[in-house]
């Protein structure tokens, strides 16, 4: 198990894993875009907010492939199957908590059941299981989450 392995890994697999987001999209599967939800927590300006997003995304897939690294280091073992079954938790986690406790709690332009009429917000809440963008995401979502951690264990494991 290596480092940068994982490392490489995190890229491809969010490589992997923004394309896959991103063709559901465009094919009318799902509405949900994570590059410009990251995004617009640092700016207004959409096509801003695309570019930010998607420095933002790859900076965090990186991130959880560390995070990878540490659970397969612990482990002793590290490999696709594993990875995949983080993958299942990683998509858990950012399908529930991450998008519905921490983001809208940080989120400067995120609308919540909260929000007030006088208030326009640029970007829905998500909801549970971000059923809000759409009935196909939360499977969306896991087999993107399931493809990346896949793909981070597989590498990890060279």
């Amino acid at each position: 198990m290596t480092l940068w392995g994982a490392l490489v890994g995190g890229f491809v697999g969010t490589l992997v894993l923004t394309t896959i987001l991103r063709a559901a999209s465009e094919l009318r599967v799902t509405r949900v875009d994570l590059p410009f939800l990251l995004g617009t927590m640092l700016t207004g300006d959409r096509k801003r907010a695309k570019a930010l997003g998607f420095l933002l995304h790859f900076f965090f897939g990186l991130s959880f492939a560390v995070g990878y690294f540490a659970i397969f280091t612990a482990l002793g073992h590290a490999g696709w199957l594993t990875g995949a079954v983080l993958g299942v938790l990683h998509a858990a986690f950012s399908a529930t908590a991450l998008v519905n406790v921490l983001l809208p709690a940080v989120h400067p332009r995120m609308g919540d059941p909260t929000t007030s009429a006088d208030r326009v917000s640029l970007l829905e809440a998500p909801g549970f299981l971000m059923l809000n963008y759409g009935v196909a995401t939360p499977v969306v979502m896991l087999v993107a989450h399931i493809a990346y951690g896949a793909i981070v264990g597989g590498f990890s494991a060279m």
